[in-house]
């Protein structure tokens, strides 16, 4: 039976006072600076604490509270002359999994995330605001999957997909959406200028305006057609290459199996070992190598 995971912190958060909490490092002015730092400033002028900071009873600190993560809410909060923060009780004194196991949102969810609070009421001038961002910046947000195919929007929804990705798609068909967005994840490279260059090789029947295709600096047309010809050509040997993986797994897995089998019989292995000792050694290999793959 698994045993359960110990939760990490105490069910009930606790206000104190700014004075109670030792902080275990400073920020610098290249910090406050920052885009980060002035977009939670403004989520905290604006709604509140949404995240609480973690903090740890200092032992026979007669109150006092060691900051585990949270250091930059704090910072904010004393320059907003508040006097409490809303804090959460570690069980724990260490400050690793807080600051390690972050997870940045995608361009992709930063667009839903947006579509919904507009559904919900929220005007982009407020959204802006509490982000400290543009306000032309939100609109972008919410109109980057405007002209994009469900289907590769599906592709690429859980992936890190960069907006200037998704922009240069916009530029091509939905047939060639679906394409792009296939190579990408086939190769896991998103960035805009993949993209760039997936739109540079794409065939001027699957632009939406082929006129606005043009050359690089320093190439001519014919460069280009011949580019476009080896890049279709790499993309039908990828295809086909990621077909034949499949099935090339699914043998392994088979072979593995039997060599498992095989090695498992103390007899085969004798024979082997005497009449076949260069393969013996070439079956423990492939065999080390299956549960390297499996155990890494």
């Amino acid at each position: 039976m698994t045993a359960k995971i110990p939760i990490a912190f105490e069910p009930e958060g606790v206000t104190l006072p700014l004075n109670r909490i030792l902080p275990l490092k400073s920020m610098s002015k290249s910090i406050r600076s920052s885009q980060r730092y002035l977009r939670i400033k403004a989520s905290m002028q604006e709604f509140g604490i949404i995240e609480p900071p973690i903090v740890f009873p200092q032992k026979g600190g007669k109150g006092i509270y060691m900051m585990l993560d949270g250091h930059v809410r704090l910072d904010i909060a004393k320059s907003l002359n508040l006097e409490t923060l809303f804090c959460l009780i570690a069980t724990d004194d260490e400050a690793f999994t807080y600051n390690h196991k972050v997870n940045q949102l995608q361009p992709i969810q930063e667009h839903f995330m947006i579509l919904r609070a507009v559904k919900n009421g929220v005007s982009e001038e407020r959204i802006a605001k509490t982000l400290n961002m543009n306000v032309d910046t939100i609109k972008q947000k919410r109109d980057l999957l405007t002209h994009i195919c469900p289907e590769a929007v599906e592709l690429l929804q859980k992936r890190r997909a960069s907006a200037g990705a998704i922009r240069e798609m916009k530029r091509v068909k939905p047939m060639r959406q679906i394409e792009m967005a296939e190579l990408m994840v086939a190769s896991n490279n998103y960035t805009a200028a993949y993209a760039k260059c997936l739109i540079m090789t794409s065939s001027p029947n699957l632009l939406l305006k082929p006129s606005q295709q043009t050359a690089p600096r320093g190439m001519e047309d014919h460069d280009v057609a011949r580019l476009q010809s080896e890049m279709m050509s790499v993309e039908r040997e990828f295809k086909l290459a990621q077909e034949e993986y499949g099935q090339n797994m699914l043998n392994l897995v088979v072979v593995v199996g039997y060599l498992r089998s095989l090695l498992d019989n103390a007899a085969v292995v004798r024979f082997l070992s005497q009449a076949e000792p260069a393969m013996l050694g070439e079956f423990q290999k492939i065999m080390d190598l299956a549960d390297m793959k499996a155990t890494g």
